[in-house]
């Protein structure tokens, strides 16, 4: 796999994370992982890093 293309295939799996992350912001669904709940403002961390990512994945693969 070339560097342009792992740079695509990481931007696409960054944004489909940034998307999901959002939905779930949107949404305001809950999530408990070991009995301990996680809030939605870490899904908006999340959403924003993720779309970051994206970003220069896709920035880096031209």
């Amino acid at each position: 796999m070339s560097a342009i293309s792992f740079s695509r295939l990481a931007g696409v799996i960054f944004a489909v994370v940034a998307l999901l992350q959002l939905v779930r912001a949107v949404s305001g669904w809950e999530i408990v992982i070991n009995g301990m709940s996680v809030p939605v403002m870490a899904s908006w961390i999340a959403a924003a890093v993720a779309g970051v990512l994206s970003l220069l994945g896709f920035t880096a693969s031209n």
